[in-house]
């Protein structure tokens, strides 16, 4: 299994870049799974739903099925956030892991930049980022690619990569 993220500040466009990114990358043949940070509470359970109903009432783990997929949850109950090589560790093998965000953590990142945000670049002040996909020139110290030339990311994406051993050799324990 290999290893890369997507990083860049809200509103870049990342989730859509993996979007066009991910069924390129199926085609070419990878399997790919992606891990995507969430900086506010988020939900995946409905209140009203058995699931939530049995998170609710204090179940550290609900594990939900069917035909066509499932999920697990776990609550945290307070306990601190799992760090990114836990999650790793957590995924079944495919042959590419797509990291979404944790964009403070070592393993090699995409920037996704945006001028108009008017934020500034993180390539200078990160030396884990490999290339930078921006919608207009950008000077940097990585390859940039244009946002919208979903190729060029693919192919960085692939050939950036690291093992997922190097990967939670550098991410934090």
């Amino acid at each position: 299994m290999n290893v890369i993220g997507i990083v860049g500040w809200s509103g870049a466009g990342k989730t859509t870049l993996l979007t066009r990114v991910i069924p390129l990358l199926a085609a070419r043949g990878l399997s790919v799974s992606t891990i995507k940070h969430a900086h506010h509470g988020f939900d995946v359970d409905q209140p009203g739903k058995d699931s939530h109903t049995h998170r609710t009432a204090g179940a550290t783990e609900v594990l939900v099925s069917s035909a066509n997929r499932f999920a697990l949850m776990h609550e945290l109950r307070g306990a601190p956030e799992l760090p990114l090589r836990a999650l790793l560790e957590k995924l079944s093998p495919v042959d590419l892991v797509l990291v979404e965000g944790f964009k403070r953590e070592a393993h090699p990142k995409l920037e996704v930049y945006r001028a108009c945000l008017g934020k500034p670049l993180l390539a200078p002040e990160d030396p884990n980022i490999i290339g930078v996909a921006s919608d207009g020139p950008v000077a940097a110290r990585v390859p940039v690619v244009a946002l919208d030339d979903v190729e060029a990311v693919a192919d960085i994406l692939v050939t950036k990569a690291v093992s997922i051993d190097a990967a939670l050799a550098r991410v934090s324990v």
